[in-house]
């Protein structure tokens, strides 16, 4: 096993049992079927986040994490570092995901269903090995994942689940422990009700403030991915447009939230934080673009709509950059909050973890998009990475 708070290195393979389709499954998911209907009893829960650095002595390091195997010098490196530099080395991402852990195991018990929660991280400690190990340690042996992330796409799913597979098979754990993940819950109640709290919050701020609804356009923001992950994101199976899964989940997210909030009021899906080399085409338009663009407009409302809590990604490219873009421009702006801790956010993730503890049909699961409730176990070639090609994966069908 790597040092404690070391980040674990590449797996070679993963675990099946025998007659197993899915790696590392309890034995309702490892038939691969897409929506698991029977009862699974868990032992805890594995809330799995990204990670960010505390300080600014972490940054660089942290950095080298995110960026490992694709040989980016530190001078680069540095050219991101900035952000966080700016807030004094620390990301806000791991107060946040303390805070979750908390209050996601208080409401499991209001639900009875008194789970421990472990928290890991991708790239910052406490990492995934160090979460499973101490689960093992503590006579924990089959976990439901949940990762910080709602979406399916590479970075955002994909990548989970193989950052999963480098832990257990750094920890030696492959063949003890079994680790399921919850359905990407990007269309949930309990996730999009923030954001539809946080436009209608915004808009009345602005009627107060004297602009009219036909003054406004809201901006619903999310972390851009180069095109081509884009195309692969989701499974093969579905046929979701030329920028896959991402944005269709995205899109019928935010006419929802419109719906239910402004149905009067124009809005756009914009992307931001792109960190891709010039050539390499990624999902457009940038949020700065787009603001520049607008016409007859008097104000705009940012919606981190891809985010879970308040990342660097939000902190900085929407608060820092695409404020001062929009007041250069004349404009009134807001941003919205992200879910964070919000009462209906984390029960929505306790009613994921309900759902497999129950086997509840999938014609029963709360969803609010006609896009219907997404997977339990990840179909063959989801959300693949042709740059990198597929690696050892666990909670879905191989490839």
């Amino acid at each position: 096993m790597s040092p404690l708070g070391s980040k674990p290195a590449a797996a070679s393979g993963v675990h099946y049992d025998q007659g197993a389709l899915v790696a590392g499954a309890t034995p309702g998911a490892a038939s691969g079927a897409a929506h698991v209907e029977v009862p699974t009893s868990y032992d805890a829960v594995l809330l799995a986040g990204f990670g960010g650095p505390e300080g600014q002595d972490d940054v660089i390091a942290f950095l080298r994490n995110v960026t490992r195997g694709r040989g980016i010098p530190d001078e680069r490196l540095e050219a991101v570092a900035h952000h966080y530099r700016a807030f004094g080395g620390v990301s806000p991402i791991n107060e946040h995901n303390r805070e979750l852990r908390e209050a996601l195991q208080a409401r499991l018990a209001e639900r009875g269903l008194p789970l421990p929660v472990y928290w890991g991280n991708r790239n910052w400690t406490p990492y995934l090995n160090d979460a499973m190990a101490q689960a093992h340690a503590d006579g924990h042996r089959t976990l439901i994942a949940v990762p910080t992330s709602a979406y399916s796409s590479y970075s955002s799913c994909r990548q989970y689940r193989e950052d999963w597979a480098d832990a257990l098979e750094d920890t030696g754990l492959g063949a003890e422990l079994r680790i399921d993940k919850v359905r990407a819950f990007f269309n949930h109640p309990g996730f999009v009700q923030p954001f539809v709290d946080g436009v209608a919050a915004a808009l009345a701020q602005a009627q107060t403030d004297g602009i009219a609804s036909g003054e406004l356009e809201v901006l619903f923001c999310t972390h851009s991915v180069p095109t081509a992950d884009a195309h692969l994101s989701g499974p093969r199976e579905l046929d979701l447009g030329p920028d896959g899964a991402y944005a269709a989940q995205h899109l019928a997210v935010a006419g929802y939230v419109m719906q239910r909030s402004a149905p009067e009021v124009a809005w756009q899906l914009v992307y931001q934080s792109r960190s891709g080399p010039p050539h390499q085409p990624w999902l457009e338009p940038d949020v700065n673009d787009a603001i520049n663009a607008l016409q007859g407009r008097r104000g705009v409302i940012l919606v981190p709509l891809g985010f879970v809590s308040d990342h660097m990604e939000v902190l900085w490219d929407l608060d820092t950059e695409a404020v001062q873009t929009a007041t250069e421009a004349g404009l009134w702006v807001r941003r919205t909050p992200t879910p964070g801790v919000d009462p209906a956010f984390v029960d929505a993730l306790a009613d994921l973890v309900a759902e497999r503890v129950e086997g509840r049909p999938v014609d029963q699961r709360a969803v609010v998009t006609s896009i219907g409730p997404w997977f339990d176990v990840c179909r063959p070639g989801c959300c693949e990475n042709k740059r990198m090609g597929f690696k050892p994966a666990i909670a879905g069908l191989a490839p």
